[in-house]
């Protein structure tokens, strides 16, 4: 059989759209439509119910899918034994944080002979549902923010609890400090995130954070995308702005850890259950030797950081 035929058919049943799972295997529509009613004419079963409204799984389809997920898998596999591994797809969330790209540089140092394609998709959340959907294959982000039913068809790795920060308009009041006590942000209203559908895990977290001291979450704001648009943005609302110790330089404006007690964001390696990929294997690797190098796990004494969180990252994978 062959294993197009079944790459074919996983996608669409993954879409459960013929449009979309075309777009996603770069074909035309037609030539998608052809190789799945080639896969039932082989296997003399109907595999999807087609209305003009939707695409469902027959009964039949339902049983193959698992099986033909473990053939690819064993054929990825078999490729990546001989040196033909498919480029694995990593999102960064953002070109400028350190974490994950730091996580990246070393695996392709790692293993050379792979290809780590990076995307930015920003945030966690709005990689989750791609990852599990087989259009990505690893991302970073807050683990314990997702939705438990995300969580369930992902694994992840912790990396980092990482220092979190407030970038300040360089007029602001606190930005001549060298550190900002979360108490000098009572009354403040900080931007995290609010409305963005791609970083609910962010906003969650700042919620979190500043329940009981007197920091309110900014309003939602227009989507922005890339650094001049979101520099625009920000310069316009004048918010102060949730950040980690290695976010990106904004024009205008000064980044300051904060402290008393120093907050940490959890950024873990998430991938969807089931993947086998030699380039999984070095990031995985990648991740926990810059953890141990930089001992990014450990948890300074009277820092903050939500129970799940830690929960989650101490529970075996």
């Amino acid at each position: 059989m062959d294993p197009r035929l079944l790459r074919a058919f996983v996608t669409v049943a993954e879409e459960l759209h013929f449009t979309r799972a075309a777009t996603r295997l770069y074909v035309a529509q037609q030539a998608l439509s052809r190789d799945v009613r080639r896969l039932e004419r082989e296997l003399g079963a109907e595999l999807f119910v087609r209305t003009t409204r939707q695409v469902t799984l027959t009964d039949d389809g339902e049983r193959l899918l698992p099986y033909a997920r473990r053939v690819l898998a064993a054929q990825d596999e078999l490729l990546a034994a001989f040196g033909q591994a498919r480029p694995l797809l990593v999102d960064l969330n953002s070109a400028g944080l350190g974490t994950p790209r730091r996580v990246l540089h070393r695996a392709r140092e790692l293993a050379p002979e792979l290809e780590l394609m990076a995307r930015y998709e920003s945030g966690l959340t709005g990689a989750a549902e791609d990852l599990v959907a087989g259009r990505l294959d690893a991302s970073f982000g807050r683990y314990a923010g997702l939705d438990p039913a995300l969580r369930r068809q992902l694994e992840h790795q912790p990396v980092r609890f990482e220092p979190m920060a407030i970038v300040l308009p360089e007029h602001h009041r606190l930005a001549s400090r060298e550190t900002v006590p979360l108490t000098e942000l009572a009354g403040e209203t900080v931007y995290a995130g609010a409305g963005n559908p791609r970083t609910p895990e962010w906003t969650d977290l700042a919620h979190r954070l500043f329940e009981g001291r007197g920091i309110k979450v900014a309003p939602p704001v227009p989507l922005a995308v890339g650094d001049e648009e979101f520099e625009r943005i920000m310069s316009k609302g004048g918010y102060p702005v949730l950040a980690v110790v290695d976010f990106p330089p904004l024009r205008g404006c000064v980044l300051r850890p904060l402290v008393d007690p120093v907050p940490l964001s959890p950024v873990s390696l998430v991938w969807r259950k089931g993947l086998n990929h030699p380039g999984l294997d070095a990031l995985r690797r990648a991740a926990a030797e810059l953890a141990a190098e930089g001992q990014w796990l450990r948890r300074p004494a009277g820092s903050w950081v939500p129970g799940l969180d830690v929960s989650l990252a101490t529970t075996p994978k």
